[in-house]
């Protein structure tokens, strides 16, 4: 969806829902984000941000990931770029590949993967409540 719609985005909803005061900066600021299919950093929603509306400081970007952030609507991640990226809470779960070559973000899920962390806890003595999955790799060729 292009962060200029006019149609409420996913991200817009979570904040009407969770009482947050919208402004109009805020809602391109969701839009941007409802619509990445990357994992942005703040340098880059802000880039996309202003191109919808130049009169966004980085500042008010910064501000708004934090607030974001601590109402759960955002998820910051580190995949070891030494740049905090972003991507929405959803209740899909997944983990992630990082080509640490490109950078390139790979979501995934495996089931496989899933039953073994959960097996792997069970048999430790614990129930597996939450994880994050991060993997690291370089191409096969190049």
């Amino acid at each position: 969806m292009p962060a200029s719609s006019k149609h409420t985005s996913a991200i817009e909803q979570q904040c009407i829902a969770k009482g947050m005061k919208m402004t109009e900066q805020r809602r391109v600021i969701a839009r941007v984000l409802s619509g990445a299919e990357d994992h942005p950093d703040v340098e880059e929603v802000y880039r996309r941000a202003s191109a919808v509306d130049p009169r966004i400081s980085i500042a008010t970007v910064y501000r708004t990931m934090r607030l974001f952030e601590e109402a759960d609507i955002v998820e910051k991640h580190d995949f070891g770029d030494g740049r905090a990226r972003y991507e929405q809470v959803t209740e899909d779960h997944h983990d992630h590949l990082i080509n640490v070559k490109t950078g390139e973000v790979v979501e995934f899920m495996n089931k496989e993967i899933e039953r073994l962390q959960e097996k792997v806890a069970r048999e430790l003595g614990y129930k597996l409540v939450d994880h994050r999955l991060e993997l690291y790799v370089v191409p096969l060729k190049e």
